[in-house]
């Protein structure tokens, strides 16, 4: 049973809190039994599994862990009975040959929850793929994960640039109704910062600009209702 805080696979553990050491060691970390299991189901294989010594899951491969000790590395406010650490090229990448029919281009969404949010609504609201450019949140951070409810295991990613299809920007005013926009399949929603929303030489490179009608005083959506609407209203029209 691993009782130290200096263990190695602990240390791995704290220094996977880093996006920059995710990026270069290319893991990253699960915390609860739903997102393990999730990643095991969706076909990752984990790299270790620290389980509470106290409160065990019955998982393969599992180390025990004093939970004192487990719950000194955990970032959540209730610690895990389960920490799973898994590699980021085993979650799933778009293939531009077999592409869904629908895809988010997201631009410099740096809020990592509403990144997550927009993974899972790509799942239910799908089959879509989410396209991410630089700045944006790093779906394999703990706030994104936790938001994502294993979506992120389930749903293809891609680079912003790559992202394919008929783009459509989605801005908060002045562009067409998005109720009276022509949405074939092959249609990429793009969705910018929480703040700024999409600069206009993004929007320029887009076909069409898409606006959700709003009650007369709002300013705007956040971008994950945003995104998600847009997602149903591709669903509502293909059925």
């Amino acid at each position: 049973m691993i009782t130290s805080a200096s263990n190695p696979r602990l240390r791995l553990v704290r220094r996977l809190a880093s996006r920059r050491q995710r990026e270069r060691l290319g893991l990253f970390v699960c915390e609860g039994e739903d997102l393990v299991e999730a990643a095991i189901a969706a076909g990752l294989e984990p790299v270790h599994l620290l389980v509470d010594a106290e409160r065990p899951v019955d998982v393969s491969g599992a180390e025990l862990v004093d939970p004192r000790v487990l719950a000194e590395v955990s970032t959540l406010g209730h610690p895990p009975r389960v920490i799973g650490a898994f590699r980021r090229d085993d979650l799933p990448r778009l293939d531009p040959s077999s592409a869904p029919p629908v895809g988010l281009a997201l631009w410099h969404v740096a809020d990592p929850g509403n990144v997550g949010t927009l993974l899972r609504a790509a799942d239910g609201l799908g089959p879509a793929f989410v396209g991410l450019s630089p700045g944006s949140a790093d779906p394999t951070g703990h706030k994104a994960l936790r938001a994502s409810a294993g979506s992120v295991f389930r749903v293809p990613t891609t680079s912003f640039d790559d992202a394919p299809g008929r783009r459509v920007a989605l801005v908060a005013h002045g562009g067409t109704p998005l109720h009276e926009l022509d949405l074939a399949e092959g249609t990429t929603f793009v969705l910018g910062s929480e703040r700024e929303g999409l600069p206009q030489d993004v929007v320029a490179t887009c076909a069409e600009s898409a606006t959700i009608p709003l009650a007369s005083g709002s300013e705007s959506l956040n971008v994950a209702i945003a995104g998600a609407l847009a997602l149903y209203e591709m669903r509502r029209r293909r059925r």
